[in-house]
């Protein structure tokens, strides 16, 4: 039975993260072809999953949103999180999809877990080790190559999609430490519900989607129900669920299957086409998460 449940767990975390890629595209695709953009899909994507997530935890545990309420720290960490993890998050990926593609935009914001590593050395006073030098070095070398193709004096990806790309890295640091304390306490896809909500509002407020009028049609309607639906609830709750079976380490590995679906299903539906130095950039960056979860563990002397 154990062995049956770390299958399922590969197989449901491994198929979140294709949604997670195919999100991405669907994405690309409204941005290319229905004249949609970031400010637009983002706010609505947030409101409609945050709406969703929200009214299920309220029917199934109203006892949550009473518990929270009556703690004003919590409340404000919450609003950290969805404002300036989950919205800026959301916001940067989704713009530098709109400045490149997904697979590029996808790959960019996997540096986020050298990041992490180094605001864990400097939060917790420590030196990193070889193995976190030499993601940081594969991290860079990546970014290089994807910016330059390899050749220091032209620039073959647009700047903002780079600098868009690269800030998606950094909001994902602070998505993923502000709510640490929260999900401890309260279930996480509770704590996303609210944070969607609570960023998908703010971020209308600022960005105004009503204003825009991308072409409405069934295909639109499909797109934005794989990215709600398959890309944001249910990858969500497969990836947690894969979390549970096989530890957050093994889940993280297996995630990596984004980017690499988010590059086929750019390639193979809408003929986005990588060279050899975008794959070998890829190669650079994914690899990090390989090198921090797989060898980067032991302890580290403390400054």
């Amino acid at each position: 039975m154990k062995i049956q449940n770390k299958h399922l767990g590969i197989s449901a975390t491994l198929a979140g993260g294709c949604l997670w890629g195919l999100s991405g595209t669907c994405g690309q695709f409204l941005f290319t072809c229905k004249g949609a953009c970031a400010d637009w899909l983002v706010p609505l994507r947030l409101v409609s999953a945050g709406v969703l997530l929200t009214v299920f935890y309220a029917l199934r545990r109203p006892d949550l949103n009473v518990r929270i309420l009556k703690n004003k720290k919590e409340i404000l960490t919450l609003l950290l999180y969805g404002i300036l993890g989950l919205m800026l998050c959301q916001y940067s990926y989704f713009k530098a999809i709109e400045y490149s593609n997904a697979g590029t935009a996808t790959v960019l914001q996997y540096l986020s877990p050298v990041l992490i590593m180094a605001v864990m050395c400097l939060w917790e006073r420590r030196l990193p080790r070889l193995v976190d030098c030499a993601a940081v070095f594969l991290a860079l070398a990546g970014v290089y190559l994807l910016a330059t193709g390899g050749v220091p004096e032209q620039l073959v990806i647009s700047g903002g999609a780079l600098l868009w790309g690269i800030f998606s890295a950094f909001t994902v640091v602070a998505y993923t430490l502000i709510p640490r304390g929260l999900m401890r306490i309260y279930p996480t896809p509770y704590l996303l519900g609210w944070a969607m909500l609570i960023g998908g509002i703010t971020l209308s407020l600022l960005r105004k989607p009503w204003q825009y009028h991308p072409r409405m049609d069934g295909e639109t309607v499909l797109c934005l129900a794989v990215i709600v639906l398959l890309g944001t609830v249910a990858s969500f709750s497969l990836y947690m669920w894969g979390v549970m079976q096989i530890g957050p380490e093994k889940a993280s590995l297996y995630a990596c299957v984004e980017p690499v679906s988010a590059a086929l299903f750019s390639a193979l539906w809408l003929g986005e086409q990588f060279t050899k130095m975008d794959l070998a950039g890829f190669a650079c960056i994914l690899s990090t998460l390989f090198l921090i979860t797989l060898w980067g563990k032991g302890s580290r002397k403390k400054i």
